[in-house]
């Protein structure tokens, strides 16, 4: 018999971020493999749900068959620990974890604290947690003492590209990231005001309606450091690949990052990446391929910059080892399987014990 599988995702799952992109094709890979996915669609206010929303959220859960194997994405699981410890013996939870909900930037300390008492909660009610990335799986362990025996990396899958040609007069450096302050667009900004005197045009790819007031400042930044004729806030499009093949180089300098498909999204293209040093991004972006400073050094960050700018050299080395690295990112086949395989052993467990 075709299995079940329940996917409980909040909002709306065409939004153009990384983590619904990973949830998008999740869905469709799991199909693909037999698999039969229902898709649950949960209330958009999470990880912060009013009253209503808990409720809706309450009711769904509730209409579900006994033993019913339902995977949660993060967002929505760390903030639903109440109804997850009610549901828990019933149903066969899984929490999908692109990164902890306590390490989202912009947070005050209650709201970490009371993020991370959740989501603990949350998380000891999951018979299997997946998480994208290894450096996830080691956070999960240290923050939460998820048993390793307990989480199964899926890391996000990258569809085969053109690599670019990278002949941009001037340069044109692509940022790929919704404006929140975790992925730091204010760090970039800041570099690249120390690098007026180069030739070179940005491009920052992203919405801008998960934290409109960030995104205002972030305006007011660019405007104050004379930035506007340079750096183009061109809000979510539908198709990124232009963006890639038009681009010399990417830079995101992320406060943290749960996996960051952007990354392999711009190996897959060839491109050479300068980043910070936070969360996954040094599993993801290979020394041979990029640059990565420090978290939260605009200094560090227009210096790499400057390199890349002005040293062909070493610019074609990073962009010789992107194109290499490229062959070696995981598909989206990859992804599915190593959540199917976990589906697959858990089914095999709750035989056993029945």
């Amino acid at each position: 018999m075709t299995q079940q599988l329940y996917f409980a995702i909040p909002g709306d799952l065409d939004a153009r971020t990384g983590g619904y992109g990973y949830d998008r094709r999740l869905l469709v890979e799991l199909r693909r493999l037999g698999l039969r996915v229902e898709h649950l669609e949960l209330d958009a206010s999470f990880p912060f749900p009013d009253a209503k929303a808990l409720q809706h959220t309450e009711e769904i859960f509730a209409r579900l068959p006994d033993q019913a194997l339902v995977l949660v994405d993060g967002l929505a699981f760390g903030a639903m620990a109440q109804c997850a410890s009610r549901h828990a013996q019933r149903l066969r939870l899984i929490a999908l974890c692109h990164h902890p909900l306590a390490l989202e930037s912009g947070l005050s300390a209650a709201q970490q604290q009371a993020f991370k008492e959740s989501e603990q909660l949350a998380l000891s009610c999951a018979r299997a947690v997946i998480v994208t990335s290894a450096s996830t799986a080691r956070t999960l362990a240290e923050l939460f003492a998820i048993a390793e025996s307990r989480i199964t990396v899926a890391q996000p899958g990258t569809d085969r590209a053109d690599f670019a040609p990278c002949a941009g007069e001037p340069p044109v450096l692509l940022c790929v990231a919704t404006l929140t302050r975790r992925k730091a667009h204010d760090v970039l900004i800041a570099a690249l005001a120390m690098l007026a005197d180069l030739p070179w045009q940005a491009r920052f790819v992203g919405g801008e309606e998960f934290d409109p007031l960030w995104a205002m400042q972030l305006r007011h930044q660019i405007n104050a450091a004379g930035l506007d004729s340079r750096i183009h806030l061109l809000g979510s499009v539908e198709e990124l690949a232009p963006e890639y093949l038009n681009a010399d180089l990417f830079v995101l300098p992320s406060r943290y990052e749960g996996y960051g498909m952007v990354f392999a999204e711009a190996l897959a293209h060839g491109l050479p990446i300068v980043a910070a040093r936070a969360g996954a991004v040094a599993d993801v972006v290979p020394e041979s391929a990029g640059c990565l400073v420090p978290v939260e050094d605009a200094q560090a960050l227009a210096q790499a910059l400057r390199t890349l700018l002005t040293d062909r050299v070493a610019y074609a080395r990073l962009r010789s080892g992107a194109q290499t690295a490229a062959k070696e990112l995981d598909t989206w086949q990859d992804t599915a399987n190593s959540v199917f395989a976990c589906i697959e052993n858990m089914t095999q467990r709750t035989e056993r014990v029945t």
